[in-house]
């Protein structure tokens, strides 16, 4: 008979910090935190601008974002480049891997950043021994898709002043769940960054941040922003209130 899990050994355990976001139940014994530790690498560290994966390469592991900030984009044959999402601790990466065994896009540090690998041969031995892995790593995926096609959904709005005002919002409700404060930002991607994921101007974004500035809702230097009226953020949202 196994024995309990101590919840310290297992935040003390690099496979923890790995796989914290599948929200496991605390009755895993000793001999499951074993298993599942055999699926994770120690921890891996990026320098800015350094390529976790590149697009193409042959799918071997999913990725936990533990430190800082990376993003994800495709490259298109004429080199123009198309950015996916902003990925920050606690999100999965490498998940578009699973579809065709390659990594649809690079992934790539804003920021020096860490991750934990979960080398996929081990993790699916993990899960076939562990129910409760199994059932919250389909939810996390679940999720990562849901996460797309609300993307989809930004990106057919037609005002570029809701697109940004949702880019905003989401960033703050993503502080809250790694319990940051949801209004003080720092924002480790560019304005071109954010341009291109939005799929705006560059001089149309810095005119928004600008015309936010002046209205009150927000206070910005350079990557810090600071959000001063949430309820008026959820306006722009709503598009009750016309910023042009």
């Amino acid at each position: 008979m196994t024995s309990d899990l101590d919840l310290d050994e297992l935040r003390r355990n690099c496979g923890y910090c790995a796989i914290h976001d599948f929200q496991l139940p605390v009755g895993l014994s000793a001999g499951d935190l074993h298993t599942l530790n055999a699926s994770a690498h120690d921890m891996l560290p990026l320098d800015r601008g350094q390529t976790l994966f590149p697009q193409g390469r042959k799918f071997s592991a999913l990725y936990v974002v533990r430190a800082g900030a990376l993003k994800t984009f495709v490259e298109g044959s004429e080199g123009d480049v198309q950015i996916l999402g902003f990925h920050l601790p606690g999100d999965i990466m490498g998940i578009g891997g699973l579809i065709n065994e390659h990594y649809p896009c690079t992934a790539q540090a804003l920021e020096r950043s860490s991750v934990c690998e979960l080398r996929y041969a081990q993790l699916q031995e993990a899960t076939a021994n562990l129910p409760a892995l199994n059932h919250q790593l389909m939810r996390v995926i679940s999720g990562a898709l849901v996460n797309e096609q609300s993307h989809l959904v930004l990106m057919g709005k037609q005002q570029a002043q809701r697109r940004l005002a949702f880019f905003i919002r989401r960033m703050s409700d993503r502080y809250a769940r790694l319990s940051r404060d949801p209004l003080a930002l720092i924002l480790p991607m560019s304005r071109e960054d954010i341009a291109n994921y939005l799929g705006l101007a560059l001089e149309t974004v810095s005119r928004l941040f600008g015309k936010m500035e002046s209205a009150g809702i927000l206070s910005v230097n350079r990557k810090s922003v600071q959000i001063l009226r949430r309820d008026l953020l959820d306006e722009l949202c709503g598009g009750d209130i016309d910023m042009a």
